[in-house]
């Protein structure tokens, strides 16, 4: 599965100069793992190296950090599967996605 869309990177690029933060901008991609438990939602991508990508992370706490692109896509888990990204996602505040995570809601 292709994870990153052409509309994807055009919202992630236009969020960078936004850092961290969550009161300005949205969640523009949700990636998982199809077998465990972790997700990152993806806020931001630098224009000037697309490898980088910043956003909340579900794994063993919530957190806000920075992930690789090029991991997600060449991460392989359980029975040789990839990370995947949730085709049904639709953009949403980072703030709710933040407060809904720490508060032990499903996205």
């Amino acid at each position: 599965m292709k994870l990153m869309t052409k509309e994807i990177e055009t919202m992630a690029r236009k969020q960078y100069p936004k850092g961290n933060d969550l009161e300005t901008q949205k969640v523009v991609a949700k990636f998982f793992d199809p077998t465990g438990s972790w997700t990152w939602y993806l806020m931001n991508q630098d224009p000037e190296d697309p490898d980088y990508l910043w956003g909340i992370v579900k794994g063993f706490e919530v957190e806000i950090g920075s992930f690789s692109l090029s991991e997600l896509q060449t991460t392989k888990v359980r029975f040789g599967l990839g990370i995947e990204r949730d085709t049904g996602f639709r953009p949403m505040p980072a703030k709710e996605v933040w407060e809904k995570l720490n508060a032990g809601k499903h996205i």
